[in-house]
């Protein structure tokens, strides 16, 4: 058996002229173009004086250095905008990786990064379903005598979407077996070398790690109460593959380290995703706030004006015109799309939205806002709001999961795997992102 160098970050990985060492890292969009409601995401709530820390150039700093720090051959990226791409991450080329192949579509795309000293791409990368599949040969190697790496980089859809997160994973693993078919290599089923890496959007109960480590799944299998598969499928692979993370005998650990929110907000018995209501605590807060803030009253009750929605939008959110909380409330206000609406893309109609000067917002119009907020998933926003808001909810620390994993083949050994602990938070002024990073080295057998 051979012994895995067990890492704790900052660490570099172990370099050998036939190693492949990954680095997997989902970064939190948005980026630097796309970035206003990035410090909604700290918690508690980042003063005036240390806003900047939500700023994509100090997260970005953070990220080169953890880069810098593992020195991986490969990095995997998820949640970069193609908008900003080119400028957000141009420090990767400084530090080396001069190879990159960004996902061809999505406001929210994975990223491969290369170093191309020791790597070149032995085929064009294969892009999937929310994966991004591509190979590496050593830069020297006759083409027709090595066999070379696979590296699946993936960030399955979020929510109550179990069935699809197996259909994207099937689809990656076939797409290997496809490329190392067109690359020649021999059985490949048992032979492959891959590694598959990413944002998973699940844990162990996930249906997508279960194909993976199970090697199938069938229609017995519940995700969140519903099965996933009509019929039994199978990876392409004989063996299935190994969560990497495990080869080091201790807990693994948590790669979504952020505030403990669900429970507060959603009702007993619901989930974050599957219609989910508001508590009747947060309602309480909401309603406070409401009656604290509403300036007019009509036939006895309690009404926000036009000014009084303004003033707790740009409170909120910085400025007026941004957010769903500004486009709902324009909407509990009365506000309607124009006649020609389905002809029109959504940025095009968020554009048009507008706040109707001489209408009220009601109570149950300001609670509709955040209920809408919730079934979107923005907890944290919630959160800020009622903090920002005067209404703070109760710390009740921190819910720790491991989304972010690492899986490779079973032809392949891993040597070292690095981990990356955090106890507060995420993100804060010394995590980036609200994910942590997986990363590990491997040989081939």
């Amino acid at each position: 058996m051979v012994a895995v160098t067990h890492l704790l970050a900052p660490a570099a990985m172990p370099h050998s002229p036939d190693s492949l060492s990954v680095f997997s890292y989902n970064v939190l969009l948005p980026n630097s173009v796309d970035a206003w409601w990035t410090y909604k995401m700290y918690s508690p709530p980042l003063s005036e004086s240390d806003r900047h820390v939500g700023d994509w150039e100090y997260r970005r700093k953070l990220i080169e250095q953890r880069v810098c720090h593992v020195d991986a051959d490969v990095v995997c990226f998820q949640e970069v905008s193609p908008t900003s791409f080119e400028s957000d991450f141009s420090f990767m080329s400084e530090l080396g990786y001069d190879g990159v192949e960004l996902f061809r579509k999505g406001r929210f795309r994975p990223a491969t990064f290369w170093k191309t000293n020791k790597y070149k791409l032995a085929v064009p990368a294969a892009h999937k379903d929310r994966t991004l599949l591509t190979s590496f040969i050593k830069i020297n190697d006759n083409e027709a005598d090595v066999v070379p790496w696979f590296v699946l980089n993936c960030h399955l859809q979020a929510g109550k979407q179990g069935q699809r997160r197996v259909r994207q994973m099937l689809e990656g693993t076939k797409a290997i077996i496809t490329m190392a078919k067109k690359l020649k290599v021999k059985e490949p089923e048992t032979a492959v070398a891959a590694i598959v890496c990413g944002d998973f959007n699940g844990g162990s109960e996930c249906g997508a790690v279960r194909l993976l480590e199970d090697g199938f799944i069938d229609s017995e299998f519940l995700e969140d109460g519903e099965s996933v598969t009509s019929k039994r499928k199978d990876i392409p692979m004989v063996f299935p593959l190994k969560d990497v993370v495990t080869a080091i005998e201790r807990d693994p650990p948590p790669t979504l380290v952020v505030p403990e929110l669900i429970s507060q907000m959603v009702q007993e018995g619901g989930n974050g995703y599957d219609n989910p209501i508001l508590t009747e605590s947060v309602v309480e807060r909401l309603t406070k706030i409401y009656h604290a803030r509403a300036t007019c009253e009509m036939n006895g009750e309690k009404l926000m004006s036009a000014t009084d929605v303004e003033k707790w939008l740009v409170l909120i959110n910085g400025k007026l015109g941004r957010g769903d909380e500004y486009r709902e409330a324009a909407k509990q206000m009365g506000w309607k799309p124009p006649p020609n609406a389905e002809e029109m893309s959504y940025d095009e109609i968020k554009k048009l939205v507008t706040l109707p000067s001489e209408a009220f917002l009601s109570l149950q119009g300001f609670l509709t806002v955040y209920q809408k907020e919730l079934e979107g998933g923005k907890f944290w926003g919630i959160n800020h709001d009622l903090t920002i808001l005067g209404e703070p909810l109760d710390d009740c620390g921190v819910f720790n999961a491991r989304f972010d994993r690492i899986y490779c083949t079973s032809n392949v050994q891993p040597i070292a795997v690095v981990d990356f602990e955090a106890t507060k938070p995420c993100p804060n002024a010394e995590e980036p992102s609200d994910h942590l990073p997986v990363a590990a080295c491997f040989t081939m057998k």
